[in-house]
């Protein structure tokens, strides 16, 4: 056991009881509270006012969960985080990343500007979120009804979008994982990534759901846990060469994420 295991383990369980609801009620209130009397002023600014409205919700939403983890770190013990010096100075990609915690997508929010991700479609109808995630130009998940505009309007400005240095972020499982294990790769991103003849960045993240447990309300504190962003692959793709298939490129990037990468760099150091 670690010096640091020692230090918490040391705690009554009363107290990691009572620093797990603490941490997660301050969190929350930074969510509601701090959306509705701080940072909405500035989103309904935005929207009736900014000359880019899709580029300036992006830009709050990256400063609105930014300073989320920064709350997360000082409030919550033991936690750390750690982004590999590569991480955000990715630019005009498709990023693919492991998927374990409901966390994952807004750490990437939080670490990108001109950032684009795909959204479970039943979460454009949530009142505000969903105006919100309208707004930033976010992709549904599916199609049908109000969506096949949506999408297809998306996905065929996505190429000038990532060319003007935005990045598309995608989970290729599409759920999170209940046991650390990669689950099915939807092919979707790596039909949108030829479509667009765009690079491919794979991230690696580890131990958000450490933190932020499937199926618990409750952040897990005062254990040791450092959640780490590494880019564990950087791939230009011969989208037009005889050998490439959407398959091949699928089983590729789940073999880099499943940890047989290339050397050390990228990597979050201890």
């Amino acid at each position: 056991m670690s010096k640091e295991q020692k230090k918490f383990s040391a705690y009554p369980p009363y107290i990691k009881a009572l620093a797990d609801r603490v941490v997660t009620i301050i969190t929350w209130l930074y969510f509601t509270l701090g959306f509705i009397f701080f940072f909405s002023p500035f989103y309904l600014y935005s929207y009736f006012f900014s000359g880019n409205r899709e580029a300036s919700f992006q830009k709050l939403n990256c400063i609105f969960y930014k300073y989320m983890f920064i709350l997360l770190q000082k409030i919550s013990p033991g936690l750390s985080i750690c982004i590999a010096g590569e991480v955000p100075a990715v630019r005009s990609s498709i990023i693919v990343c492991n998927h374990l915690s409901y966390l994952d997508s807004i750490l990437l929010v939080s670490l990108y500007e001109k950032q684009k991700t795909i959204v479970k479609s039943r979460f454009f109808k949530v009142p505000v979120f969903g105006q919100v995630i309208r707004a930033s130009g976010y992709l549904p998940s599916s199609a049908g009804g109000s969506f096949d505009e949506m999408l297809i309007t998306g996905i065929e400005g996505m190429a000038a979008y990532l060319a003007e240095g935005g990045n598309l972020f995608v989970f290729p499982e599409g759920t999170r994982s209940r046991d650390g294990k990669m689950g099915h790769f939807n092919k979707g991103v790596f039909k949108i990534a030829k479509h667009c003849r765009a690079p491919v960045k794979v991230l690696r993240i580890r131990n958000s759901d450490k933190l932020f447990r499937p199926g618990k309300f409750l952040f897990n504190t005062c254990v040791p846990n450092r959640i780490t962003v590494e880019l564990a692959g950087d791939l230009y793709p011969d989208y037009g060469g005889d050998g490439f298939t959407v398959s091949g490129l699928t089983a590729q990037v789940k073999s880099i994420i499943a940890g047989r990468d290339r050397d050390g760099s990228g990597r979050c150091e201890p």
